[in-house]
């Protein structure tokens, strides 16, 4: 085994680090990993994630195989002694993968929202899928609502959206537009994305998707025929826009956004969503840990940022003042720069939730690569509205106050803090899920 291994080596056939022995344990028969659930995960962004972890444990011509299933693939390889690795992805929606970690038929749960507390009870024997070990973001990506490329509408409300999808407003004339009757294009329900639309969208509001909609378990599908019929309007995952219009939403009070990169980084677009990998704590394969562990590292994000989703690198962005904007917020705009992560908290709690406890790593090793921390980091603080202003007010600050703790744990000594109260919502503060939104903390670097 040796002398092929040199022999390969100094014919250049392979590199030092593919010709080392798989690391991960191999199975006798059968896939080293099984991943199951959405199919906004699993069309690409999954495989790409397999085919970058299997090269990096020296798995030898990795390429897909489609096993004649819909949405389904198998990434495979060999080692360099001649086995052969492979990993069976399904992409079936969401709450499939959940279902399938629960027969044991998956390793890890691809999911493109957050998993249901149903789901969290019927998998408690596999530990606590919501800790911070086990619920992991991957990216972050935008729900865009498409429409015909030719269609003049502009922008849209989440309310005008969540009376279009249940059928109570039916003509583009109602809502500033011509064309008609609106067309009603949905993914299927098993699907994360679909979740998604109702959770943000329909379920707050007391709608429900109308019975016209045609369904689509496939994104490209989907998105392809919103792009051939001018009177037709959907929704998608942000890579999925293809040939369509993706128009700007607004949310309450906020000022309407259109799915861009710097607006879902931060989670300050209306209709942004995680994208997660949940990792058994009990029994779990090494296999899923090392594919959690490669997705959140750089090799992974920048695969993340390769499928059109929006990697959780922490960058700096200039942020360009305006009159809707408070005072003591345009002057910051002036002299610091925005780094394009938020932290957000636990339901009711001034915890950090899971993934504000990865970017707390990543926000650290930003401000010390760049020497950014002595004073010369700035927190802002931000939250729903209350009765009293003063609350939110305080409240906002306290947040605020919260990361800071965090960050002086690890060496960093803060310019300052400011809380901005119930100003700038991103979100509206109408039900408990988008006021969530509403309480975050941002940081600025000078």
């Amino acid at each position: 085994m040796l002398l092929r291994v040199l022999f390969l080596l100094l014919l250049g056939v392979v590199t030092p680090v593919s010709a080392l022995a798989v690391a991960l344990p191999l199975p006798e028969h059968g896939p080293v990993l099984r991943i199951q659930g959405s199919n906004t995960i699993g069309a690409a962004l999954g495989p790409a994630l397999v085919e970058g972890l299997l090269r990096e444990q020296g798995v030898l011509k990795v390429h897909r195989e489609a096993p004649g299933k819909t949405n389904e693939v198998r990434v495979v390889g060999e080692t360099v002694e001649g086995r052969r690795v492979e990993v069976e992805i399904a992409a079936h929606g969401s709450s499939t993968g959940f279902t399938a970690l629960q027969s044991a038929s998956a390793d890890l749960a691809a999911a493109s929202r957050p998993i249901k507390d149903s789901e969290l009870a019927s998998l408690q024997s596999l530990g606590d899928l919501k800790s911070a070990g086990a619920e992991q973001v991957i990216a972050i990506d935008g729900l865009a609502i498409i429409l015909h490329p030719d269609n003049p509408l502009k922008q849209l409300t989440t309310d005008q959206l969540a009376r279009i999808f249940s059928d109570d407003i039916r003509t583009w004339e109602e809502v500033g537009g011509s064309g008609g009757t609106i067309h009603l294009y949905a993914r299927d329900d098993h699907s994360g994305t679909y979740d998604t639309l109702k959770e943000l969208v329909l379920n707050g509001r007391g709608k429900t998707l109308s019975a016209s909609a045609q369904r689509f378990e496939s994104s490209e599908q989907l998105s392809d025929a919103v792009s051939q019929d001018p009177q037709g309007i959907g929704f998608i995952g942000l890579p999925y826009v293809r040939q369509a219009k993706a128009v700007a939403i607004a949310d309450g009070a906020s000022q309407a956004m259109l799915p861009l990169n710097n607006l879902i980084a931060t989670e300050d677009y209306p209709l942004s969503r995680r994208l997660f990998l949940y990792l058994p704590p009990r029994g779990n394969n090494p296999w899923a840990q090392a594919l959690v562990k490669f997705a959140q590292g750089s090799q992974g994000q920048e695969i993340v940022a390769a499928n059109g989703f929006i990697a959780q690198t922490v960058q700096a962005m200039s942020v360009s003042p305006n009159a809707l904007m408070p005072e003591e917020y345009q002057t910051l705009s002036r002299h610091a720069q925005r780094l394009t992560v938020n932290f957000r908290f636990e339901e009711g709690s001034a915890t950090l939730d899971n993934k504000a406890r990865q970017d707390l790593s990543r926000v650290l090793d930003y401000i010390n690569q760049r020497d950014k921390a002595d004073r010369q980091v700035t927190l802002v603080g931000f939250g729903d509205a209350k009765t009293d202003p003063a609350r939110a007010d305080l409240l906002s600050k306290l947040r605020a106050m919260a990361v800071r703790r965090e960050l002086a744990k690890r060496g960093v000594v803060l310019r300052e803090i400011r809380g901005f109260g119930a100003q700038m919502p991103v979100a509206a503060n109408s039900a408990d899920e988008r006021r969530i939104r509403n309480r975050r903390v941002e940081v600025w670097v000078y």
